[in-house]
Protein backbone atom coordinates (compact mmCIF):
# COMPACT_ATOMS: atom_id res chain seq x y z
CA UNK A 1 0.00 0.00 0.00
CA UNK A 2 2.83 2.29 0.85
CA UNK A 3 4.40 1.74 -2.43
CA UNK A 4 1.46 2.43 -4.52
CA UNK A 5 0.87 5.76 -2.33
CA UNK A 6 4.61 6.34 -3.27
CA UNK A 7 3.84 6.15 -6.80
CA UNK A 8 0.70 8.05 -6.45
CA UNK A 9 2.24 10.77 -5.02
CA UNK A 10 5.58 10.83 -7.63
CA UNK A 11 2.64 10.93 -10.12
CA UNK A 12 0.95 13.54 -8.62
CA UNK A 13 4.12 15.26 -8.38
CA UNK A 14 4.91 15.16 -12.30
CA UNK A 15 1.67 16.34 -13.06
CA UNK A 16 2.09 18.85 -11.07
CA UNK A 17 5.15 20.19 -12.77
CA UNK A 18 4.04 19.59 -16.26
CA UNK A 19 0.74 22.02 -15.61
CA UNK A 20 3.02 24.47 -13.74
CA UNK A 21 5.57 23.96 -17.05
CA UNK A 22 2.52 24.38 -19.33
CA UNK A 23 2.12 28.56 -17.20
CA UNK A 24 5.66 29.18 -18.11
CA UNK A 25 6.13 32.32 -20.47
CA UNK A 26 7.25 31.38 -23.84
CA UNK A 27 10.30 33.00 -23.54
CA UNK A 28 11.08 30.04 -20.89
CA UNK A 29 10.22 27.38 -23.37
CA UNK A 30 11.64 28.79 -26.56
CA UNK A 31 14.80 26.32 -27.67
CA UNK A 32 16.11 29.13 -30.12
CA UNK A 33 16.20 32.17 -27.93
CA UNK A 34 19.45 33.90 -29.53
CA UNK A 35 20.71 37.26 -29.54
CA UNK A 36 19.67 40.07 -32.53
CA UNK A 37 22.09 42.92 -33.22
CA UNK A 38 20.62 46.38 -32.55
CA UNK A 39 20.22 47.45 -36.34
CA UNK A 40 18.32 44.31 -37.10
CA UNK A 41 15.71 44.73 -39.60
CA UNK A 42 12.94 42.63 -39.59
CA UNK A 43 11.17 41.03 -42.70
CA UNK A 44 7.67 40.48 -43.27
CA UNK A 45 5.95 38.32 -46.04
CA UNK A 46 2.63 39.06 -47.44
CA UNK A 47 0.31 37.65 -49.29
CA UNK A 48 -2.38 39.37 -51.51
CA UNK A 49 0.06 42.26 -51.87
CA UNK A 50 -0.64 43.12 -55.64
CA UNK A 51 -3.77 45.56 -54.83
CA UNK A 52 -5.91 46.92 -52.21
CA UNK A 53 -4.85 45.90 -48.52
CA UNK A 54 -1.91 43.77 -49.24
CA UNK A 55 -0.65 46.62 -51.86
CA UNK A 56 -1.20 49.06 -48.71
CA UNK A 57 0.38 47.07 -45.90
CA UNK A 58 3.58 46.63 -48.13
CA UNK A 59 4.09 50.44 -48.74
CA UNK A 60 3.63 51.04 -44.69
CA UNK A 61 5.79 48.29 -43.68
CA UNK A 62 8.61 49.29 -45.89
CA UNK A 63 8.27 53.31 -45.20
CA UNK A 64 9.02 51.77 -41.91
CA UNK A 65 12.11 50.58 -43.18
CA UNK A 66 11.07 46.98 -42.72
CA UNK A 67 12.30 44.41 -45.80
CA UNK A 68 8.65 42.91 -47.82
CA UNK A 69 8.50 40.02 -49.37
CA UNK A 70 5.70 41.21 -51.16
CA UNK A 71 3.58 38.27 -53.29
CA UNK A 72 0.91 38.01 -55.65
CA UNK A 73 -1.03 35.42 -58.15
CA UNK A 74 0.04 37.33 -60.75
CA UNK A 75 2.85 39.81 -60.23
CA UNK A 76 3.35 40.89 -63.98
CA UNK A 77 -0.07 42.41 -64.12
CA UNK A 78 0.42 44.22 -60.51
CA UNK A 79 1.66 47.41 -61.88
CA UNK A 80 0.94 49.23 -58.84
CA UNK A 81 3.08 47.13 -56.87
CA UNK A 82 6.01 46.65 -58.99
CA UNK A 83 6.43 50.64 -59.31
CA UNK A 84 6.44 50.62 -55.53
CA UNK A 85 9.44 47.72 -55.65
CA UNK A 86 11.27 49.86 -58.44
CA UNK A 87 10.89 52.81 -55.85
CA UNK A 88 12.31 50.98 -52.45
CA UNK A 89 14.48 48.82 -52.58
CA UNK A 90 13.56 47.22 -49.57
CA UNK A 91 10.50 45.62 -51.49
CA UNK A 92 10.94 42.03 -53.96
CA UNK A 93 7.86 41.00 -55.33
CA UNK A 94 7.63 37.17 -55.83
CA UNK A 95 4.86 34.64 -57.59
CA UNK A 96 2.40 33.55 -55.32
CA UNK A 97 -0.88 31.52 -55.51
CA UNK A 98 -1.59 30.44 -52.11
CA UNK A 99 -3.58 27.38 -53.31
CA UNK A 100 -0.58 25.91 -55.43
CA UNK A 101 1.35 24.12 -52.35
CA UNK A 102 4.12 23.30 -54.53
CA UNK A 103 4.83 26.57 -55.22
CA UNK A 104 4.20 27.53 -51.12
CA UNK A 105 6.93 25.02 -50.25
CA UNK A 106 9.19 25.99 -53.44
CA UNK A 107 9.13 30.08 -51.91
CA UNK A 108 9.66 28.49 -48.62
CA UNK A 109 13.09 27.15 -49.80
CA UNK A 110 13.96 29.54 -51.42
CA UNK A 111 14.08 31.67 -48.42
CA UNK A 112 15.19 29.19 -46.30
CA UNK A 113 17.80 31.29 -44.60
CA UNK A 114 15.80 34.29 -43.96
CA UNK A 115 13.78 35.09 -40.90
CA UNK A 116 10.80 36.05 -41.02
CA UNK A 117 9.39 38.19 -38.27
CA UNK A 118 5.66 38.76 -39.32
CA UNK A 119 4.03 36.42 -41.87
CA UNK A 120 1.02 38.70 -42.70
CA UNK A 121 -1.67 35.88 -44.65
CA UNK A 122 -4.01 38.39 -46.38
CA UNK A 123 -4.87 36.71 -49.64
CA UNK A 124 -8.64 36.23 -49.03
CA UNK A 125 -11.55 36.08 -52.16
CA UNK A 126 -15.14 36.11 -51.51
CA UNK A 127 -18.08 35.09 -53.90
CA UNK A 128 -21.22 37.06 -55.45
CA UNK A 129 -24.20 37.37 -53.43
CA UNK A 130 -26.09 35.13 -55.35
CA UNK A 131 -23.60 32.45 -55.27
CA UNK A 132 -23.97 32.08 -52.14
CA UNK A 133 -27.50 32.33 -51.74
CA UNK A 134 -29.27 29.43 -49.65
CA UNK A 135 -31.30 27.44 -52.82
CA UNK A 136 -28.96 28.53 -55.37
CA UNK A 137 -25.40 27.71 -54.12
CA UNK A 138 -22.61 27.45 -56.37
CA UNK A 139 -20.82 24.86 -54.10
CA UNK A 140 -17.60 24.64 -56.63
CA UNK A 141 -17.32 28.43 -55.55
CA UNK A 142 -18.05 27.39 -51.97
CA UNK A 143 -14.19 24.76 -52.30
CA UNK A 144 -12.63 27.69 -53.99
CA UNK A 145 -13.43 30.33 -51.18
CA UNK A 146 -12.30 27.49 -48.42
CA UNK A 147 -8.98 26.95 -50.70
CA UNK A 148 -7.82 30.59 -50.39
CA UNK A 149 -9.68 31.93 -47.22
CA UNK A 150 -9.05 28.84 -44.74
CA UNK A 151 -6.75 26.10 -45.80
CA UNK A 152 -4.48 28.06 -47.60
CA UNK A 153 -3.22 30.12 -44.39
CA UNK A 154 -2.66 27.04 -42.53
CA UNK A 155 -0.73 25.36 -45.20
CA UNK A 156 1.38 29.20 -45.20
CA UNK A 157 1.77 28.65 -41.54
CA UNK A 158 2.84 25.58 -41.58
CA UNK A 159 5.35 25.79 -44.28
CA UNK A 160 6.97 29.35 -43.32
CA UNK A 161 7.14 28.34 -39.46
CA UNK A 162 10.58 27.60 -39.82
CA UNK A 163 11.29 31.32 -40.85
CA UNK A 164 9.17 32.78 -38.20
CA UNK A 165 10.47 30.93 -35.75
CA UNK A 166 13.96 32.01 -36.42
CA UNK A 167 12.85 35.73 -36.42
CA UNK A 168 12.92 38.28 -34.09
CA UNK A 169 9.55 39.20 -33.67
CA UNK A 170 7.77 35.91 -34.24
CA UNK A 171 4.55 36.93 -35.53
CA UNK A 172 2.24 35.21 -37.53
CA UNK A 173 -1.29 37.10 -38.39
CA UNK A 174 -4.09 36.65 -40.82
CA UNK A 175 -6.58 39.40 -41.94
CA UNK A 176 -9.72 38.11 -40.89
CA UNK A 177 -12.94 39.87 -40.63
CA UNK A 178 -15.90 40.55 -38.56
CA UNK A 179 -17.70 38.82 -41.17
CA UNK A 180 -16.28 35.86 -38.93
CA UNK A 181 -17.53 36.09 -35.66
CA UNK A 182 -20.25 33.84 -34.65
CA UNK A 183 -20.94 35.37 -31.83
CA UNK A 184 -21.96 38.32 -33.47
CA UNK A 185 -24.42 37.11 -36.71
CA UNK A 186 -28.01 38.09 -36.58
CA UNK A 187 -28.81 37.85 -40.01
CA UNK A 188 -28.46 35.12 -42.60
CA UNK A 189 -25.62 35.85 -45.47
CA UNK A 190 -22.83 35.43 -46.97
CA UNK A 191 -22.95 31.68 -46.12
CA UNK A 192 -19.42 30.70 -48.28
CA UNK A 193 -17.61 33.66 -46.90
CA UNK A 194 -18.56 33.92 -43.27
CA UNK A 195 -18.00 30.09 -43.05
CA UNK A 196 -14.47 30.56 -44.41
CA UNK A 197 -13.80 33.15 -41.95
CA UNK A 198 -14.83 31.36 -38.76
CA UNK A 199 -13.24 28.49 -39.97
CA UNK A 200 -9.68 30.69 -40.03
CA UNK A 201 -10.75 32.11 -37.26
CA UNK A 202 -10.47 27.97 -35.37
CA UNK A 203 -7.49 27.15 -37.25
CA UNK A 204 -5.25 29.87 -36.05
CA UNK A 205 -6.55 29.73 -32.68
CA UNK A 206 -5.83 26.47 -32.51
CA UNK A 207 -2.35 27.29 -33.98
CA UNK A 208 -1.86 30.02 -31.50
CA UNK A 209 -1.92 27.49 -28.18
CA UNK A 210 0.47 24.91 -29.93
CA UNK A 211 2.91 27.62 -31.03
CA UNK A 212 2.74 29.84 -27.88
CA UNK A 213 5.65 27.80 -25.95
CA UNK A 214 7.55 28.23 -28.77
CA UNK A 215 7.62 32.16 -28.52
CA UNK A 216 5.49 32.97 -32.04
CA UNK A 217 2.54 35.24 -31.27
CA UNK A 218 -0.83 33.87 -33.62
CA UNK A 219 -3.33 37.00 -33.98
CA UNK A 220 -6.16 38.07 -36.25
CA UNK A 221 -7.45 41.59 -37.59
CA UNK A 222 -10.44 42.95 -38.95
CA UNK A 223 -10.31 46.11 -41.25
CA UNK A 224 -13.56 46.54 -41.12
CA UNK A 225 -15.53 47.56 -44.14
CA UNK A 226 -13.01 49.02 -45.91
CA UNK A 227 -12.74 50.82 -49.81
CA UNK A 228 -11.32 48.07 -51.70
CA UNK A 229 -12.38 45.91 -54.78
CA UNK A 230 -13.88 43.22 -52.54
CA UNK A 231 -16.45 45.78 -51.33
CA UNK A 232 -17.07 47.71 -54.76
CA UNK A 233 -21.00 48.40 -55.18
CA UNK A 234 -21.28 49.28 -51.47
CA UNK A 235 -21.67 52.92 -50.67
CA UNK A 236 -18.23 55.38 -50.39
CA UNK A 237 -19.91 56.70 -47.09
CA UNK A 238 -19.99 53.07 -45.09
CA UNK A 239 -16.04 52.86 -45.98
CA UNK A 240 -12.80 53.04 -44.09
CA UNK A 241 -10.51 54.05 -46.34
CA UNK A 242 -7.33 51.80 -47.18
CA UNK A 243 -4.61 53.74 -45.85
CA UNK A 244 -6.56 54.17 -42.02
CA UNK A 245 -7.52 50.58 -42.10
CA UNK A 246 -4.20 49.40 -42.52
CA UNK A 247 -2.68 51.82 -40.07
CA UNK A 248 -4.99 50.50 -37.68
CA UNK A 249 -4.23 46.51 -38.32
CA UNK A 250 -0.34 47.35 -38.15
CA UNK A 251 -1.27 49.37 -34.67
CA UNK A 252 -2.71 45.83 -33.50
CA UNK A 253 -0.20 43.75 -35.08
CA UNK A 254 2.34 45.87 -33.00
CA UNK A 255 0.47 45.42 -29.60
CA UNK A 256 0.36 41.48 -30.25
CA UNK A 257 2.21 39.54 -27.86
CA UNK A 258 2.61 35.93 -26.64
CA UNK A 259 0.32 37.06 -23.78
CA UNK A 260 -2.45 37.89 -26.34
CA UNK A 261 -1.81 35.47 -28.54
CA UNK A 262 -4.99 34.07 -30.47
CA UNK A 263 -6.30 37.22 -30.46
CA UNK A 264 -9.20 38.54 -32.58
CA UNK A 265 -8.90 42.66 -32.67
CA UNK A 266 -11.12 44.71 -34.08
CA UNK A 267 -9.46 48.08 -36.23
CA UNK A 268 -9.90 49.97 -33.04
CA UNK A 269 -8.18 47.11 -30.65
CA UNK A 270 -10.95 45.74 -29.16
CA UNK A 271 -11.53 42.00 -28.80
CA UNK A 272 -14.11 40.65 -31.38
CA UNK A 273 -16.44 37.72 -29.88
CA UNK A 274 -16.19 34.74 -32.56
Amino acid sequence: MKILFKTFAAWMCAMAILIAGLTLTPAVWATDAVEFADDYVPTVLITGSNRGIGLEFTRQYAERGWHVIATARKPKEADELNALAKKNENVVVDQLDVTDFDRVDELAEKYADTPIDLLLLNAGITATMEQQTFTKMDFDKFTQVLAVNTIAPLKMAESFYPHVRASRDKKIVTVSSSQGSIGSTKQARLYFYRSSKAAVNMSMFNLSLQLKRKGISVGLVNPGPTDTRMMAGLPKKFLRPVTTAVTDMMRNIDGLTVETTGSFYQYDGTILPW
